[in-house]
């Protein structure tokens, strides 16, 4: 989904076309990040839903500025977070809130890759903007990545950051963004978190992984074997919960595709995050309420990673001191 172009679509029934008579009905954003902002902004001033890849824009004042637009607009904003669209996420979210694992104590979510462990070759676009802050905005890892981490432990177990404590580090000589951070994370509430993410972690392609751990259970997740959580009760054995599979309730079933056992992953989750918008437009297109159950990232979600970046970079330039988010 970095094609580096945006495009227009309906979002209509299957087989009524790729576009209204009347024009684009929603637009989905895949440019760079520093991209974002101008563009979003030329088609919320004209009504049309919006659909934008992570981070919601490149700084924290232009995030601000775009929110501002966006509800002044009345189009659909969606932010293509879409880890949140796998259904054992959906599972996992369902768990934390009807108090499954009681008061959550600790949260550890990490995204390791090593794509960027060397220099960039030579024409290697995707690397050349992503790690270009012009481009990219002040965060490296932590906007590409820990903007995914973080996004999916905040949907998960629902808390708020109340503060952070971030060491970046550019691990490749000349390279002018960071490659690799470690942030301690503290919630309102008395919970605490760790979250590490690296470009340079020798060995993982795609790592993201989350673990949740309250007062009476605890649950793992991984997403490069989406397919299946764990979830262990205070003082039991651990229990295999699998996506389709028995345990699983109405949260994950609305979101999955085939029968157990066979997997989804990756593209059926950005396919998830699409559908729960295009029912979103519908419902707007209809002057109906959208379902509680349609769940996508949106506004808020993209205003909070950015700020995420924006006080990793802060803390970080102090020494890793504590800051709160603004």
């Amino acid at each position: 989904m970095r094609a580096g172009f945006f495009y227009g679509f309906s979002a209509g029934w299957p087989g009524q076309g790729s576009r209204r008579k009347d024009g684009i009905e929603a637009v989905a954003i895949v440019t760079p990040n520093h991209m974002h902002y101008p563009v979003a902004r030329e088609f919320l001033k004209r009504g049309i839903h919006v659909i934008c890849d992570k981070p919601l824009t490149a700084t924290l004042p232009e995030a601000r500025k775009l929110v501002q637009l966006a509800e002044s607009s009345g189009a659909i904003f969606a932010l293509t977070h879409n880890y949140t669209g796998y259904p054992l996420i959906r599972q996992a979210r369902a768990l934390v809130q009807a108090g499954d694992l009681g008061r959550i104590r600790v949260v550890q979510v990490e995204y390791p890759q090593d794509w960027l462990a060397m220099p960039a070759a030579p024409g290697n676009k995707q690397a050349e903007w992503r790690t270009d802050p012009a481009r990219s905005g002040p965060g490296g890892a932590t906007g590409d990545i820990g903007t995914h981490a973080y996004n999916l432990a905040r949907f998960v177990t629902g808390l708020k950051l109340e503060a952070l404590a971030a060491d970046l580090q550019s691990f490749v000589a000349g390279r002018a963004l960071d490659d690799n951070a470690h942030v301690m994370l503290r919630f309102e509430g008395g919970a605490r978190g760790i979250l590490w993410c690296s470009q340079v972690a020798t060995g993982h392609e795609n790592g993201l992984r989350l673990r949740v751990y309250g007062e009476k259970a605890g649950l793992q997740w991984a997403q490069e074997n989406p397919n299946e959580m764990w979830l262990t009760p205070l003082g039991e054995p651990a229990r295999r919960l699998t996506r389709g599979g028995p345990g699983t309730g109405p949260e994950a079933a609305r979101l999955t595709r085939i029968p157990a056992g066979h997997p989804e992953g990756f593209l059926e989750a950005f396919g998830n995050i699409y559908a729960e918008v295009a029912q979103a437009i519908r419902a707007r297109r209809d002057g109906r309420d959208i379902p509680p159950e349609v769940l996508f990232p949106g506004l808020a979600d993209g205003l909070e990673g950015v700020s995420f970046v924006d006080a990793c970079v802060r803390s970080s330039a102090r020494n890793a001191a504590w800051v709160a988010p603004r």
